[in-house]
């Protein structure tokens, strides 16, 4: 491998970096998933939002992206695929990030994401192999877009759940990021498709450290631990758990409880892991970030959690 790549799969991290010669650090990463609400214009709203947040999460800003679209043409009317273009492009915009282009395939299936290239400070960069023991554990966004969106699909979502779930999975972790790396943290991931424990347990075997969690301290979003308990639970929350199970002590959690901590979300938040705790919070209320401490890291086998508590509501 070039000594110039300072960040590859080998520790699983969000996306790949790579020194350039002038010193800045080049962030690169690629994402792309089939619909997960029925709005198209939110859809490529998530999309973009959720292909910007692996920049965010090693500390980067992006600022170049790349189009990826799979397409069904005999099915689904163009004019469909352009609203998909026109809310990625939205999120761009606010991201000020420039979409110059993309790739478009026939497809069985829709799909829509993008392929995003960023910058960071070498110096400043947050990745999600560096967490030392007692440093404390902050998540920046609620926990429960997988399952919403697999109650939207079974249209057993409100309005107004409907509604709460776009909002985070729109929202971009920018301010998230700017909180972290001004507080100097330690490390950092962004919760996507493996959970917020899935993706802690390859924060934790990177770092060669494990962590207990607070279940009551982790945000949730309204009616979520209620459609877990229905059965409302998407195929890749379940694999995640079952994965999981050599990994974590669940405690007095239920199975319900436990597939919330395992869902598989979209657009996620940050997780970081900060020392200097109180001066991470204060980052994260200067931009506007609810703070959330959900547990600490500690000595033991590496990768291992164990959770206390309950969920709040349960």
């Amino acid at each position: 491998m070039p000594e110039e790549v300072l960040v590859s799969a080998e520790t699983g991290d969000d996306a790949a970096v790579y020194r350039l010669p002038d010193g800045r650090a080049l962030v690169q990463t690629v994402d792309f998933f089939t619909p997960i609400v029925d709005d198209p214009y939110d859809w490529g709203r998530i999309g973009a939002a959720n292909a910007f947040s692996d920049v965010y999460a090693m500390g980067g800003t992006p600022v170049l992206a790349l189009n990826l679209v799979g397409w069904p043409v005999e099915r689904l009317p163009l004019e469909m695929l352009a609203r998909v273009l026109e809310g990625g492009s939205a999120v761009a915009a606010q991201a000020g990030v420039a979409v110059v282009g993309g790739h478009t395939i026939t497809d069985d299936e829709p799909k829509y994401g993008m392929a995003v290239t960023g910058f960071a400070d070498v110096d400043r960069l947050v990745r999600n192999s560096t967490a030392p023991p007692g440093a404390g554990l902050y998540l920046t966004k609620p926990l429960g877009t997988g399952i919403l969106s697999t109650a939207i699909k079974q249209e057993r979502a409100s309005e107004d759940q409907i509604a709460q779930a776009v909002e985070v999975m729109v929202r971009l972790n920018a301010d998230a990021a700017a909180a972290m790396v001004d507080a100097g943290a330690e490390a950092g991931t962004d919760v996507t498709g493996f959970g917020l424990i899935g993706h802690l347990r390859t924060m934790l075997a990177a770092s060669g450290v494990a962590a207990t969690v607070q279940a009551d301290a982790v945000p949730v979003l309204p009616g979520v631990l209620d459609l877990a308990r229905q059965g409302v639970v998407p195929g890749g929350t379940k694999r995640n758990h079952q994965f999981l199970g050599e990994f974590v002590t669940w405690g007095d959690l239920d199975r319900a409880e436990q597939l919330v901590l395992a869902d598989a979300q979209t657009s996620g938040g940050l997780l970081v892991a900060a020392l200097d705790g109180d001066r991470l919070a204060e980052a994260l209320h200067r931009h506007g970030i609810a703070v959330h401490r959900i547990g600490v890291t500690g000595p033991g086998l590496p990768g291992r959690i164990r959770v206390e508590g309950a969920l709040a509501g349960a």
